[in-house]
């Protein structure tokens, strides 16, 4: 192989890593993973005060557990559907074709 076809197919492997590392799933659940483990345990440390504030229904608990799930599922829905990017072929074939109309 050339030197030309190795310098592509590095630009390539390192495009794929970084459609990987800034995925949107990735950054959305992690964040919300990381406050929802705060707001869990500002609920599982809640005073009675707290709670009678809010009709004892402790809701930094819940509002925690639900953000900690859907912090979960995107980090699931990464692991089993991960970000592909385009080749080389189709970025080459979607040039040609020019601008997409609206």
């Amino acid at each position: 192989m050339s030197d030309y076809q190795h310098e592509v197919e590095e630009l390539e492997r390192e495009s794929a890593t970084a459609a990987r590392l800034f995925d949107v799933r990735r950054i959305i659940g992690g964040l919300f993973v990381v406050y929802g483990v705060i707001v869990t345990i500002a609920g599982l440390t809640a005073s009675d005060a707290d709670l009678r504030k809010a009709q004892d229904i402790n809701i930094n608990l819940w509002t925690g557990v639900g953000m900690l799930a859907l912090g979960v599922f995107f980090l699931v829905w990464l692991k089993l559907r991960p970000t592909v990017p385009p080749t080389a072929d189709e970025l080459r074939a979607a040039a040609e074709d020019g601008p997409a109309e609206g």
